[in-house]
């Protein structure tokens, strides 16, 4: 049955894969992203390819998804490592996280 399906374009991991990333870039990093198409036992190359878009956009949206949550730089230390924690969560990069906490500018 599923054969069938995918043999007359009705059923297809790359459409599956990119509907996925659509889904889930709004409010998670590449790294959760990457995780998720993994666990459904997508290829590799095809993973790869369908993230590669996502890893370059990463910064901007983890900026938006900060700005969503806390909208205002951390006062101490408490609320640093919870913004930090909030953003790692979300599967972004460690070096994204750090520049969206600072308040790095996109073009650093």
């Amino acid at each position: 049955m599923l054969d069938e399906l995918a043999r007359k374009g009705m059923l297809s991991e790359a459409r599956f894969a990119a509907s996925l990333v659509r889904s889930r870039a709004e409010r998670f990093g590449t790294t959760r992203v990457r995780q998720e198409l993994k666990q459904h036992g997508l290829a590799p190359d095809l993973i790869a390819r369908v993230t590669d878009e996502l890893a370059r956009s990463e910064l901007t949206r983890a900026r938006e998804v900060w700005r969503k949550r806390f909208g205002v730089p951390p006062r101490d230390d408490a609320g640093r490592a919870k913004q930090l924690r909030f953003l790692a969560a979300r599967g972004f990069s460690t070096d994204v996280i750090l520049r969206v906490v600072r308040g790095a500018s996109e073009d650093d």
